[in-house]
């Protein structure tokens, strides 16, 4: 029962987390004109560039971080891209009355908080593969150098 819990269930969260991606990143190479319209609807620059590398995100981080390879660094990105394209696509308040069931904005207002959700399990994944201890240590590190740097430089004053 070991091995269930041990290396069966985190690799199928980690399944269960992704699996939406490489759909999507099939969608848009199938509809290619609608994933194009989209990119180009927002007010960033550069729909077709976006396009592309929107779809290398979904096509690449999650093999990455089903297999464990470099996986907190590509659930930090998969986890950066939810985030943008939520508030970018998923603007569900600039929508009048969003929260009416009529309304154009009620099912962005679902879209957006299942990108958060998605981001929610991302940052487990980033926590179990170490990056996030390992991205604060350097940070802290950092940190000290800049105080470090900060005594010395004011000790020379004096």
């Amino acid at each position: 029962m070991d091995w269930l819990i041990n290396d069966a269930l985190p690799v199928l969260a980690r399944i269960f987390i992704v699996c939406i991606f490489p759909f999507s990143f099939i969608d848009k190479v199938v509809n290619w004109n609608n994933a194009l319209k989209q990119a180009k609807s927002s007010w960033l620059p550069g729909g077709p560039a976006l396009l592309i590398l929107a779809m290398a995100v979904e096509l690449l981080t999650p093999v990455m971080i089903v297999t464990g390879f470099y996986d907190g660094i590509a659930a930090f990105i998969l986890a950066g891209y939810c985030i943008v394209t939520a508030i970018v696509y998923h603007a569900f308040w600039t929508y009048p009355r969003f929260w009416s069931p009529q309304s154009e904005g009620y099912p962005h207002i679902w879209d957006f908080f299942k990108n958060f959700g998605l981001v929610g399990g991302l940052i487990f994944v980033m926590y179990a593969s170490g990056f996030i201890q390992e991205v604060g240590s350097g940070i802290e590190q950092a940190a000290m150098l800049t105080y470090d740097t900060a005594i010395s430089v004011s000790s020379e004053r004096e």
